[in-house]
């Protein structure tokens, strides 16, 4: 196809579209070659009607040679001239009673979009599928609502409110006399257990209650963006860390091993060591019917996979455990004949609903706000996993408000603080369960123990449900063979689930799952902070340009130096942009420009002695005189004022050629400078000054610096960041960078046959003061200072 100023031409019948040869004064024609598909419409049109004929090896059939070429007719765009030939829309923000309008204006599908986000119910219920999922809900519910009645809380927030409780009320704090004691403490002393007990219960509900408020603010404070940053190899880590302390602390009740309760760092660590320590009092019916059960699981589990299209329901394998295991346990009576660890007792009915003590808000509001963000990090981590599974999004708003409103609700009938347990989301994940409705049906499970059928699970063995969760586990443990793909991806994704999991192993899951959050941010912040970058040069024949070090067939603009630099430039990345264009470049610009001035004032001071001649044809010796004028570096400065009677004449100076005096100065063999700000998405006002000190750097020593690629947005940051001036003008801005090197090339093509690198220099040889030249680094108010030494010296 053919685009001539903004109209497309496709070619008529019989024509071919021959490319033409590059124009450089007011058109440039470019030319792309494209293969298969990627000839853009033109080579999708023609694969169409091919009727998607393909070649051997299944790969598409090529298209005609014609539709695989492109040729672009336009001008060379600089900012100013395309903004002359295209109007830019002036963004119109809405003012104050505009956004006022739109926030109180409510119709009807707003208010049931909001009642959507507060009530998911209202979303997916109408849109259950009852014949393909409720069996499955009704399996997977009555699955987890067991092991959800005969086992504790999770782990990691049991433990934060557990802290909190034994803080504010220490047994120290209920010690009494006399024979009212029901209970004594390590030290031998009496105890109120009793009052103790209800006022830890008290504690623990207050503190549900303040983590629920907690969490509802920030839900309505819209703080669930942070969700966005437990990225999917921190999720990995983490949740595996967690499988991980879960197999742990149900490994102890399989073999029925009591420990202490460790808790912090290396907590997982003391269990696990403990439990091996004591191994020798494993109980071995418990041990037995462990295995067992973890067997029959797995292979039941498995069968499941394997055949689910031919199975019309999942086998509930873990009811069907929980039943006949309780069978055996209550006829053979295990806990009497060998000790096994049974259930025993289940609380029955719920305690009347109590107002939380406000008066303790003021002890607790700090621990509060930690395990807020923590139980939501846990469940939101958990939830992603299988979000991903299942390809669907995770509202991180909609789940603030819903465990605030939760535990709101639950702090009044002495609840601990709700987030997600891994176990049972296990367990329910992998027994089918497909909606909400398997929660339903699971918290209805336990309302019914509770109220009622506790009674009937009491003979049953602890290390029989320790077993379905581990059973249930495969797969959190299977993302362990993520690593090494990830690995292959990006090594930077694999060391933050590496970190993140062993950091969640030694520091314990809340701290590990900050250390993890931290060290990913470290990891976007080093990526910004020293990001990709390269020299590129030109694919012949095309406006392509690629990484010189990548291709063979690249080719560097003559006299061209194109940077492409791919991250914002802000404070702490500007020194890397120096740093990259000192190795692109291949010299130090300041140093460029102190060694010329250096010379410049050796060349002076030999004219003074008059043993240098300086004529329109350059430099010279003086004839008959012994040319001394080649002097080292460390030859001490002479300020001594001489009198050399002659006329001003105009010189020369080639600064890549050898020069009279002896001076190392670097070549220069550029004259010009392309930065490439193609991925550049925003300036702060640190970079904008350095690119203007860069620019004027380069411009001190002849070397013309243009910027190509930009984004609209960077124009507006360097407008207010005073970029723009009298000598920097946005004439230099391209929109690619074919059109500055185009621009370059008609400069250099219609520009006087001088090289741009002799530079005209102005002695007056009968100045007897010298003239003062001060080497230093640049900052902004010393570079005009040297560019009027220099224009002193070529006047």
């Amino acid at each position: 196809m053919r685009v001539r100023r903004g109209r497309l031409a496709l070619p008529q019948a019989g024509e071919r579209a021959e490319p033409s040869e590059p124009r450089f004064r007011t058109r440039t024609a470019l030319r792309g070659r494209g293969r298969g598909g990627g000839a853009g419409r033109g080579g999708r049109a023609a694969a169409r009607r091919s009727g998607g004929a393909m070649a051997a090896g299944g790969r598409a059939a090529e298209p005609p040679a014609e539709l695989s070429h492109y040729v672009v007719a336009r001008p060379i765009y600089s900012e100013p001239g395309f903004q002359e030939e295209n109007e830019r829309r002036p963004p119109l923000p809405p003012t104050l009673r505009e956004r006022a309008q739109a926030a109180c204006r409510c119709s009807r599908k707003r208010a049931f979009q909001i009642a959507k986000s507060f009530l998911p119910i209202l979303e997916w219920l109408p849109n259950y599928r009852v014949k393909e999922w409720l069996i499955s809900d009704i399996i997977s519910g009555l699955s987890t609502g067991l092991v959800a009645t005969l086992q504790g809380p999770f782990p990691v927030v049991s433990l934060m409110v557990g802290s909190v409780v034994l803080s504010m009320a220490p047994d120290e704090n209920f010690l009494i006399e006399g024979t009212n004691a029901t209970g004594i403490n390590g030290t031998g002393a009496l105890i109120d257990t009793e009052s103790r007990d209800a006022e830890r219960v008290l504690i623990a509900s207050t503190l549900t209650f303040l983590v629920g408020i907690l969490q509802v603010i920030f839900g309505v404070l819209q703080i669930g963006f942070i969700v966005r940053y437990l990225a999917d190899p921190l999720v990995g880590g983490f949740t595996t860390a967690a499988a991980f302390q879960v197999l742990v602390s149900q490994l102890k009740i399989v073999l029925n091993v009591s420990t202490k309760n460790y808790n912090g760092v290396l907590s997982i660590i003391y269990t696990l060591v403990e439990t091996f320590e004591k191994i020798g009092t494993t109980n071995i019916a418990d041990l037995i019917a462990g295995l067992l059960t973890i067997f029959v699981c797995m292979v039941v589990k498995e069968i499941n996979d394997r055949f689910k299209h031919k199975i019309p329901i999942p086998i509930p394998i873990e009811v069907i455990v929980t039943i006949v295991a309780t069978g055996i346990s209550y006829a053979a009576d295990l806990e009497k004949k060998y000790n096994a660890g049974i259930v025993k007792s289940i609380p029955r009915g719920f305690l009347p609903p109590a107002p939380p003590n406000v008066s303790l808000f003021s002890q607790m509001i700090a621990a509060s706000f930690s395990i807020a963000i923590v139980a939501y990090a846990i469940a939101v981590s958990v939830g992603k996993v299988y979000a991903t599974k299942y390809d669907y999004a995770i509202d991180g708003n909609q789940e603030f408000i819903a465990f605030g409103l939760s535990n709101i609700f639950s702090g009044a009938f002495s609840c601990f603080v709700a987030t997600t347990a891994l176990s049972r989301t296990a367990v329910q994940e992998s027994t089918g369960g497909k909606t909400q409705v398997a929660g339903i049906i699971s918290a209805g499970i336990v309302l019914i123990s509770i109220v009622a059928l506790g009674k009937l699970l009491e003979p049953l063995q602890k290390s029989v449900l320790a077993a379905v969760v581990i059973a249930n586990l495969k797969g959190m443990f299977m993302q362990v063979f993520d690593v090494p793909r990830l690995w292959r991806q990006n090594k930077v994704d694999a060391m933050i689930w590496v970190f993140t999991c062993i950091a969640s192993i030694i520091l314990g899951l809340d701290l590990g799952l900050l250390a993890g959050l931290l060290f990913g941010l470290l990891t976007v912040v080093l990526r910004v902070q020293f990001p990709s970058w390269g020299g590129f040069g030109n694919i012949p024949g095309t406006d392509i340009y690629k990484k010189v070090k990548d291709y063979k067939n690249v080719i560097e603009p003559e006299g061209v130096k194109i940077l492409k630099f791919s991250s914002p430039i802000f404070y702490a990345n500007i020194d890397g942009l120096k740093s990259s264009l000192k190795s692109t470049v291949g010299f130090d610009a300041v140093k460029v420009y102190n060694k010329r001035l250096k010379a410049l004032r050796k060349i002076q001071k030999l004219i003074k002695k008059g043993k240098l001649k300086a004529t329109k044809n350059g430099i010279i010796s003086e004839p008959g005189i012994n040319n001394e004028a080649f002097e080292t570096d460390e030859e001490p400065e002479d300020n001594q004022d001489l009198q050399v009677p002659t006329k001003e004449v105009e010189i020369q100076v080639d600064w890549n050629s050898e020069l009279p005096v002896k001076v190392n100065i670097p070549k220069v063999p550029i004259h010009s400078l392309i930065l490439d700000f193609g991925a550049v998405t925003f300036l702060d006002i640190v970079a904008v000054r350095s690119i203007k000190t860069i620019i004027k750097e380069f411009e001190r020593i002849d070397v013309r610096v243009y910027f190509a690629s930009y984004q609209d947005n960077l124009i507006s940051q360097l407008e207010r960041g005073a970029f723009f001036d009298d000598t920097v003008r946005k004439d230099i801005f391209f929109l690619t960078v074919h059109d500055a090197v185009l621009y370059i090339r008609n400069q250099m093509t219609y520009s006087d046959n001088q090289d741009p690198i002799f530079e005209k220099i102005s002695l007056m040889q009968e100045s007897k003061e010298p003239i003062e030249f001060t080497e230093a680094n640049q900052p902004d108010d010393e570079l005009d200072v040297q560019e009027e030494a220099m224009r002193r010296l070529a006047s």
